[in-house]
């Protein structure tokens, strides 16, 4: 949470977060299904869990100020992996009871459980993850209401860029902390950048539109 705080006073305008669930059904931040201990979180109860495992609330309060990408961790291939989407369920309950639907994009690998974030609150915006990026991709999110793609920088072209802002779908991409790949993002029309170095990406940003 105190990178969260950082962010904010660095100027980020969103930050990035994962999402998994406990033993005991309590929402946390958490990016790996494991602690470092080797513990299974799924398998854990949130009062055995260390102490700067935040909940999904605290973490979000943490964030006051910026927009939340909140990333629903549901892979298959996962220990914590629910094919029933009950972690979607559960997390869009959460964000519905604090009646800020403008600023959470959720987020997932898995389309099924975008999907049914979407079917549970047309108001809060959705994003496909993906490493690659296949065909016809920005056709099949229009279809289906999700308004972003969320590439990994190594599989993204200008091409995709293009192709998904013709469909009124937005870019936005994980994780690049070279100011060099900035600018040549941000050049090509980037919606969003997720980094670690926020501030050198405010920077490269505020160089190009003159401002520095």
């Amino acid at each position: 949470m105190q990178a969260f705080r950082r962010a904010g006073t660095m100027g980020a305008e969103a930050v990035e977060l994962d999402v998994r669930r406990t033993a005991d059904g309590v929402l946390v931040v958490q990016h790996n299904p494991h602690l470092e201990d080797g513990r299974i979180i799924a398998a854990t109860t949130y009062a055995e869990l260390p102490a700067h495992v935040p909940t999904l609330p605290d973490a979000l309060d943490a964030c006051a100020g910026m927009w939340v990408n909140v990333e629903i961790k549901n892979d298959p291939e996962e220990p914590d992996f629910d094919i029933s989407e009950s972690v979607a369920d559960d997390t869009i309950a959460l964000l519905l009871d604090r009646h800020e639907d403008h600023r959470w994009v959720i987020s997932s690998f898995r389309m099924e459980t975008i999907d049914r974030c979407r079917a549970l609150a047309p108001t809060i915006r959705t994003a496909w993850l993906c490493g690659g990026v296949p065909d016809g991709i920005a056709r099949t999110l229009v279809s289906k209401g999700h308004i972003a793609l969320h590439p990994w920088v190594y599989m993204l072209s200008r091409d995709t860029i293009d192709e998904c802002h013709a469909a009124g779908v937005q870019v936005n991409t994980w994780t690049c902390d070279d100011p060099d790949r900035m600018r040549e993002l941000i050049e090509w029309g980037i919606d969003g950048i997720c980094t670690n170095v926020p501030d050198v990406a405010l920077e490269v940003r505020a160089a190009l539109s003159g401002q520095v």
